[in-house]
């Protein structure tokens, strides 16, 4: 598979980039079974101060959150369940739900955002089939919905989901169905299958190494009108046309630094490791896994989660580190992201950008979600 070029990547000069930014603000720690995973911003329609930021919790469900990152609700995934992402198409919030191969969706109540009342209301349709698997049995295997992004065909005015498949290279292309009793069902469009193997300019053909029987999987992905940009967490970023008729063809605009380079699994230790010289066809920017995707206009916004940094992709690209700021941490291993350009108020008066922290600090392992103004990250 050939490598395009990403139109829109130059070097920003050393000099003129902006310092590392700082959360402003920082939700509660989480720590396992309740796990933080990814967040999703959405915008109240009458008070945008009043907007709420949403964020998975694996195990632990949905929370929602203000602005000031204080806790508003917290939403069960119920028996058997486990959220993976979540993002917004207009009154709705979808979620992936990794434990039982569904799409979960939930109404956004913009009369609850005050602090202490409830925002979230379960409204998925209980007929909705799994997403990838045939049989339940089949969910148990847990090559289930994993990376999940949701959005509105600017054409047709369709809602629709994308999906990864945990452990494949499989995409899904869904829409969100209204049903009589107020539930919200999906009907599946399409799916493509990206590679798992590719040819590299010297001739050879090179795999990234995985765990045996696991291919390499994609997560973070962000719609940009009927543009999916998708990452493959050991390979890079993907561009991917759609339609409501499926995808166009894909093309990889960005690999990770890592991409080429020979590796074999290692069963003693249960990892990748180092199995020959770094033929140097990997990419400059990103140090696997390539996760968390978002978009602010013609920027987008990814996690470089190796290095625990962060590509800005735009006129002048650059990287940077979201560092420990006044009362707030750093962030680490970061999985997902979101971004608003909306003005929100008073503390977000240009925009958001919100980012899941996969190491929050303290004597307990915990995660979190930290909360950037856009302008620190995005200057206009």
């Amino acid at each position: 598979m050939a490598v395009a070029a990403l139109s829109l990547l130059t070097a920003v000069p050393a000099a003129a980039a902006p310092r590392d930014p700082s959360p402003v603000a920082q939700t509660q720690a989480f720590a396992e079974p309740a796990d933080a995973d990814d967040p999703a911003i959405w915008v109240h329609p009458g008070d945008p101060s009043r907007s709420v930021v949403l964020g998975t919790l694996k195990e632990g469900g949905l929370a929602a959150f203000d602005l000031d990152a204080r806790t508003l609700q917290l939403v069960p995934t119920g028996p058997g369940g486990r959220f993976n992402n979540v993002d917004v198409v207009g009154d709705l919030a979808v979620v992936s739900d990794r434990g039982r191969d569904r799409v979960r969706v939930f109404r956004i109540d913009a009369a609850g955002s005050a602090a202490g009342a409830h925002v979230l209301r379960d409204v998925t349709d209980p007929a909705a089939a799994p997403v990838f698997s045939a049989s339940e049995s089949e969910v148990d295997d847990q090559r289930t919905a994993y990376g999940l992004a949701a959005g509105r065909d600017p054409v047709s005015g369709i809602r629709w989901v994308t999906v990864t498949r945990r452990h494949e290279t499989r995409v899904a292309l869904l829409r969100l169905v209204d049903q009589p009793d107020g539930t919200v069902g999906t009907a599946p469009l399409a799916t493509i299958d990206l590679p798992s193997s590719f040819r590299l300019p010297d001739g050879t053909t090179w795999s990234p190494c995985e765990e045996p029987g696991e291919g390499p999987q994609l997560e973070g992905s962000v719609l940009d009108g009927r543009v999916l940009y998708a990452a493959q967490e050991d390979v890079g970023i993907w561009r991917i046309p759609l339609t409501p008729a499926g995808f166009g063809r894909p093309a990889l605009v960005d690999r990770v630094r890592s991409y080429g380079v020979p590796q074999r699994w290692d069963a003693d230790a249960e990892e990748c490791v180092a199995d020959g010289p770094d033929p140097g066809f990997g990419g400059k920017w990103l140090t696997a896994d390539a996760e968390g995707l978002a978009m602010a206009g013609s920027t987008l916004f990814a996690s470089s989660q190796g290095d625990s940094r962060f590509v800005v992709y735009g006129p002048r690209t650059r990287d940077l580190r979201i560092v420990a700021g006044r009362g707030t941490d750093s962030v680490e291993h970061s999985d997902g992201s979101a971004i608003t350009t909306a003005s929100l108020g008073r503390r977000f008066p240009r925009g958001l950008l919100v980012v899941h922290d996969g190491e929050r600090a303290g004597d307990v392992p915990a995660t979190g979600f930290a909360f950037v103004r856009l302008e620190a990250v995005i200057p206009r």
